[in-house]
Order: C-alpha cells, then sequence, then structure tokens
C-alpha cells in the first residue's frame, strides 16, 4: 500500500477519518493503521474506497498516479447476476 495516498485522497475529499471509518464500517483507530501503513486494508473495503473515491486501485495502492478509474468491466455485473440467484 502506499503509505500517503490514502491519506492524500482521503484530504482531497475533505474528509476525516472517522468519516472513512464509518463508510468502512470499522473504527477510526483501525482506520488510522490502514491509513499509516501498519495493516494492510482488506480488499473489499480497497473496492470501497476506490468506488467512493472514484479512481482505481491501482491508484490508491501507488501502482500508478493515474487518478482516473478504469472502465467497469462487464464480468462484474455478471458475477453480481450470478450471486444475486
Amino acid at each position: 500500500m502506499s503509505i500517503g495516498r490514502l491519506k492524500e485522497v482521503r484530504i482531497d475529499r475533505g474528509k476525516t477519518q472517522k468519516e472513512i471509518a464509518l463508510l468502512l464500517h470499522t473504527t477510526q483507530q483501525q482506520y488510522s493503521k490502514y491509513e499509516i501503513g501498519i495493516q494492510m486494508l482488506p480488499v473489499e473495503k480497497l473496492v470501497i474506497l476506490a468506488d467512493f473515491y472514484k479512481t482505481s486501485i491501482d491508484y490508491l495502492l501507488g501502482r500508478t498516479d493515474e487518478r482516473n478509474p478504469y472502465p467497469k468491466s462487464i464480468l462484474i455485473d455478471k458475477s453480481k447476476i450470478l450471486v444475486q440467484q
């Protein structure tokens, strides 16, 4: 995880750690550990953050400097349909 990237996007959106923790259904203390790199952020929480910040998981992880999200995959929609059946 790119230490600093989570904080950067949070501050850019004008959010507090507590507000993001509520979004992720966790505590501010736990979110702080994610943000400073003490603990790894679970994939499902990365997905929530990428959607919330309208960016990609790669951007949050520091694998790219491109903030724009990737186009949505049709595979995601098919998997949701299969899970709901």
